[in-house]
């Protein structure tokens, strides 16, 4: 006699009643794809240990910008590797550097893909932290406050539609959204890498963004990876301050995190797919020991399926073609 209840198996059975029936669905305006942007003209450098990714230079980027479009996509996000660095980063606020140039011309070649940026000093500062240092090497957290907020404006300005600030300084929200503000800039919505752990996942984009610290880690800033209930607090502290949308980072070893975070609040919330994660993916594939569309595909699914509203993706372009 069979069992009196339904079985989960029939659901499965079928393949069109089992797409139908699907929980959690990835889109083309789920993903956000980050691209490294350096000064100059027809600039396109491999990336040597994120294969397919590339070091653009602003005419370059929105070359890529408008085909990136065109197949879809609905959002980037910028990183700027400047020609000058000094000690406080200050050519990251500059009017003419390669994110700033950047922006105007993809917004003058795909006018209506949003544009987010990050803020931080660590690919401007000549030691690679991302903060001022003091005369001992530590990290000094109220002056560095004010580099971010003037970095931020210098995007808005140049028309940014998202400022991102991944240095986690404490205030560095209010301090920015304070200063948008004074500026006329109200609208423009802050996207705060709110939890962002000291992971050995960033080494592929510290030779992308060439901004490895010349000395000491970044742990004293940066969260401990055995943490999650300090990933709460950073996450309400940052929306009090005014956080449009908050950021877990890395994405994939902390689904934990971004599930409980997901729980926590129904504000808008993204999750960075790192580098490492990327790279790990593309080796293994690339080697053979595992089917990379299929295991990127799921591994965007599970971000999603944890709570992510956006996630910023080196796999965005893939995504896009495999769509197609």
């Amino acid at each position: 006699m069979p069992f009196p209840y339904d079985r989960p198996r029939r659901l499965r059975e079928n393949p069109s009643l089992r797409d139908l029936l699907r929980e959690t669905r990835l889109a083309p305006e789920d993903l956000v794809y980050p691209i490294f942007i350096e000064p100059g003209k027809g600039v396109k450098n491999p990336i040597g240990s994120m294969p397919g990714q590339f070091r653009l230079s602003p005419d370059t980027a929105g070359d890529l910008a408008a085909e990136f479009r065109r197949d879809g996509g609905r959002a980037l996000i910028l990183f700027g590797i400047p020609d000058r660095k000094d000690p406080a980063g200050s050519s990251g606020a500059d009017p003419s550097g390669p994110v700033q140039t950047a922006i105007r011309e993809i917004k003058s070649r795909a006018p209506d893909l949003i544009v987010a940026t990050d803020v931080c000093l660590c690919e401007y500062t000549s030691h690679g932290h991302c903060g001022v240092l003091s005369e001992d090497g530590k990290v000094l957290n109220d002056p560095t406050l004010g580099h971010l907020a003037l970095q931020a404006l210098s995007h808005a300005k140049a028309g940014a539609d998202i400022v991102a600030p991944s240095d986690m300084m404490d205030g560095r929200v209010q301090a920015i959204r304070e200063c948008l503000d004074q500026a006329g800039f109200e609208g423009l919505p802050i996207m705060s890498y709110s939890v962002k752990y000291a992971s050995a996942f960033y080494g592929p984009f510290r030779e992308a963004a060439d901004s490895a610290p010349k000395s000491g880690d970044r742990r004293g800033y940066q969260m401990d990876p055995g943490n999650i209930r300090e990933a709460v607090r950073e996450a309400e502290l940052d929306l009090e301050e005014g956080a449009d949308i908050i950021m877990v980072k890395p994405a994939g070893p902390y689904l934990d995190v971004l599930r409980e975070i997901r729980l926590f609040t129904e504000r808008p919330l993204a999750a960075y797919q790192v580098s490492g994660e990327f790279a790990m993916l593309r080796a293994a594939g690339d080697a053979g020991l595992l089917d990379y569309k299929a295991a990127a595909l799921e591994s965007l699914l599970g971000v999603k399926r944890a709570g992510a509203d956006l996630i910023l993706t080196y796999l965005a372009p893939e995504f896009l073609r495999w769509q197609g």
